[in-house]
């Protein structure tokens, strides 16, 4: 399936700072639900560093599933893709960890609202959200790469853009979760992450 692989050139610049906070902030062991997995490669890179970690990655797209499920092959705590949308109603299914990687902004913010909702049904008390991606700070000056990014986005699609932190954390409360720890990483972009709290 070699050639089903696709190629992200995002990941190989922030796939080595993302390992190092999910290193930290991930249990030991359980299970992390990917979502919007594109590609594949982060799935496959982080997989084989945290071996006592299962990765369930999804995507939409079946020709994005095809590639993960390439560049998973031979690794035994990879599952098969599913075909999730963060916009729908996901199946019943538990998870240590829900992991999204530079999705909320190039998606509309009902792909943000579903991640919320589902990902609370998805984990139980404690359990993590982990996003990342270009974001807006509140009293933060934008840098000016992610203003253009942020103009070039919603030029493609008026649905699309980059997020405001506190909006997306209101969204996030509404659903269960805790204020979220901010780990700023490198080219402008943040990881978030989000604790269920007590249902």
């Amino acid at each position: 399936m070699a050639d089903a692989k696709l190629h992200t050139p995002a990941f190989e610049r922030n796939c080595a700072p993302i390992l190092d906070v999910l290193r930290r902030v991930l249990p030991k062991q359980g299970l992390v639900l990917e979502i919007a997995s594109g590609s594949g490669q982060h799935a496959q890179y982080f997989a084989q560093a945290l071996p006592g970690l299962t990765f369930q990655p999804s995507d939409p797209e079946a020709d994005r599933r095809v590639s993960i499920d390439a560049w998973a092959e031979g690794a035994a705590n990879i599952r098969p893709a599913l075909a999730l949308d963060a916009t729908s109603a996901w199946p019943a299914m538990t998870a240590d960890a829900v992991l999204c990687i530079n999705m909320i902004h190039i998606s509309p913010w009902a792909a943000t609202e579903g991640l919320m909702r589902n990902a609370s049904a998805a984990l139980g008390q404690g359990g993590l959200l982990i996003v990342y991606g270009p974001f807006l700070q509140d009293g933060v000056p934008t840098a000016p790469g992610n203003l253009a990014f942020d103009l070039d986005l919603q030029a493609r699609n008026p649905l699309w853009g980059l997020r405001r932190v506190s909006i997306v954390a209101e969204c996030a409360a509404a659903n269960g979760f805790a204020a979220p720890e901010i780990v700023s990483m490198p080219a402008n972009n943040l990881i978030l992450i989000f604790q269920r709290e007590m249902s």
